[in-house]
This record gives C-alpha cells, structure tokens and sequence, in this order.
C-alpha cells in the first residue's frame, strides 16, 4: 500500500521521509549555540513562538558539518520538536516501502537510520526514520 513520502538531499544523497514523520517544512533562522549539547545540535531556534532543537544531519550521520544548510524538516520526537537540516527539498509523492536489500551497502549512521527503499523512477531511494537521527533517541524502543 503506498504512503506519501517527503523526498529531500541529506549529504549529498535523496532520501525519503514519511510523511507521518513530517510536522512542517521551514527555513530556519538564527540559531543560537547551546554550551554542552551534543556535537550534532547546532543549536536552539525560535520557530512560530516555539523553540526547537536544530539537528545537524550531517554530523549525526558521522559526515563533515561544515555546510550552513537552512531548510529543515520539523519532526515530533518523544515530546520534543526538532528541526533537522536538510540540504534540499525535492517533492512529495507516494511510494511503496520495499525492504532493504541484504546487498545494499551502506555506512553505519545511514543503516541506524535507514528503514527501507522507495522507488522514483526506476531509482532506489533510502527510506529514513528522523528519530534515528535525534541526538540520544534510541530506535531500539520502536
């Protein structure tokens, strides 16, 4: 049965989000830097009188965090709002999720976060869970 998938650019590669992970999509503004956080937040934003974690994907998936991405997806994450930094945002459609293939080979940060593949033409998409990505979450509790 096919559900409806955000498809957005993390680290230079597409990837789908289900959109029942999906609060919002944004551009954040100033960010403010939190002392003591974990490496993969860059920070606290106001977003629509409300504050939210700001989520550096790339450093949560072990890649370099160097780039000032300004479009974030909005999630729900036990209570909490974040918004996690996306380089891109591409399209909403729907898809079918297919198993990952046992062939597929993929880094650890992106097997932690990948939870199947959808596919837009012909070409396989990594399906990812955002709260796998939540500094300190543990998707083992899913």
């Amino acid at each position: 049965m096919s559900h409806l998938y955000l498809i957005a650019q993390v680290a230079g590669r597409a990837v789908a989000i289900d959109s029942d992970q999906v609060e919002s999509v944004v551009d954040i503004g100033e960010v403010t830097q939190v002392p003591l956080a974990s490496q993969h937040v860059r920070g606290l934003a106001a977003l629509r009188s409300r504050v939210v974690t700001v989520v550096d994907t790339h450093s949560a998936l072990g890649l370099d965090s160097a780039h000032e991405a300004r479009r974030a997806v909005i999630t729900h994450v036990e209570g909490h709002h974040y918004a996690m930094l996306v380089d891109a945002l591409d399209d909403v459609a729907p898809f079918d999720l297919l198993p990952l293939a046992g062939g597929v080979a993929l880094d650890i940060a992106w097997q932690r976060a990948g939870r199947g593949i959808v596919e837009r033409d012909g070409e396989p998409i990594l399906a990812i869970d955002l709260a796998a990505l939540v500094p300190g979450y543990s998707t083992s509790l899913n």
